[in-house]
């Protein structure tokens, strides 16, 4: 007998949905859900030195405003995440909201808050945001400072769904 029950999950637990009766990849049919408002929230935190901080808040860094560029990075990335994660579903959006943040020290916060109408929900495409927008700060601040660090990444939050809501315990 394989790892695989009868429900198709690995180890006996929920089952995972992406793979067929024979283990392959499969993009889930979600036909038979119903269209409900999905939001979903992600954080994610990039470290730097104080210094790179300063220089983003100032709006000094030689590339142009960091946030603003990551904020359409976010928004961009949103859109396109079924281009990116294989099974991801092509989600019409409604809306994508994304945040900055920081500690005053060392720490820049991005968090997006992404919905639509739909069958499936947001989550993927939240992650997507705030990574892409971390990555972009990455990218336009690697001049100053290769040794930033990002993450973690994480779900805040999702609401919709016959899964019904999830919010993160906070510590």
């Amino acid at each position: 007998m394989s790892e695989r029950d009868e429900g198709g999950a690995l180890g006996g637990g929920s089952p995972l949905t992406h793979f067929d009766e024979q283990g392959r990849a499969r993009m889930v049919d979600i036909s038979d859900k119903s269209e409900t408002v999905r939001t979903a929230t992600a954080r994610t935190t990039v470290v730097m030195k104080p210094e790179t901080l300063q220089l983003i808040k100032q709006g000094r860094i030689g590339k142009g405003d960091v946030l603003a560029v990551s904020q359409v990075a976010a928004i961009m990335a949103a859109k396109k995440t079924s281009d990116w994660i294989p099974m991801c579903h092509p989600l019409s959006l409604t809306g994508v909201d994304v945040d900055f943040s920081d500690n005053g020290q060392d720490e820049l916060y991005i968090e997006a808050t992404v919905r639509t109408k739909g069958k499936t929900g947001v989550e993927m495409e939240a992650l997507t945001a705030v990574s892409a927008a971390a990555l972009t700060v990455y990218d336009m601040c690697k001049a100053a400072e290769k040794s930033m660090v990002i993450g973690p990444t994480l779900l805040v939050s999702k609401s919709g769904g016959k899964n019904g809501d999830y919010r993160l315990a906070e510590e």
